[in-house]
């Protein structure tokens, strides 16, 4: 894709890049992202629904993994029904909903480790969910200043097409 020091493109080239779809690597992912929420969800509802004397912190965990992996393939069936180029927009929502999904591990992880007897296993799973939520923050801020960057070309591109209408 073009960039922001990128020369001009005409706009039959505009008009293809609007209308174009997810490639064929993107839609892969995005079946793949799905269905493997969709079967992590299935397995961890299955469980909880199956062992209905389980602790309540558990059943509190399993309640918040399915609730993640029903995002994950919600998210995933949203994009692919878009089946259009999203315009780096679902990138953000992506990177958004890794960052709440890690700080919520982060926060559960130092939750046991404080409440429970579990210290030790619960703070190294803390350090692992921070180390995560930084990658997962300059995700969120990378996909942010790729976003702009698109939106600022998007902009004078409009213009551009307004002068030669």
């Amino acid at each position: 894709m073009n960039d922001l020091h990128s020369p001009p493109i005409s706009v039959a080239e505009v008009q293809r890049l609007i209308l174009g779809e997810l490639s064929l690597r993107a839609r892969v992912g995005y079946v793949a992202l799905l269905l493997v929420a969709l079967a992590m969800t299935t397995v961890i509802a299955s469980l909880w629904l199956t062992e209905p004397h389980l602790p309540v912190r558990t059943q509190i965990a399993f309640a918040v993994m399915a609730g993640i992996g029903s995002s994950w393939a919600a998210y995933a069936a949203w994009v692919l029904t878009r089946r259009r180029v999203l315009l780096a927009g679902h990138r953000i929502i992506a990177a958004r909903m890794a960052v709440a999904f890690t700080a919520v591990f982060v926060a559960g992880s130092l939750a046991l480790g404080i409440w429970s007897s579990m210290g030790r296993p619960a703070y190294a799973a803390a350090a692992l969910g921070a180390m995560m939520l930084i990658v997962a923050v300059a995700m969120l801020l990378s996909s942010r200043r790729r976003f702009d960057a698109l939106m600022e070309r998007r902009g004078a591109l409009e213009r551009e097409l307004s002068q030669q209408a």
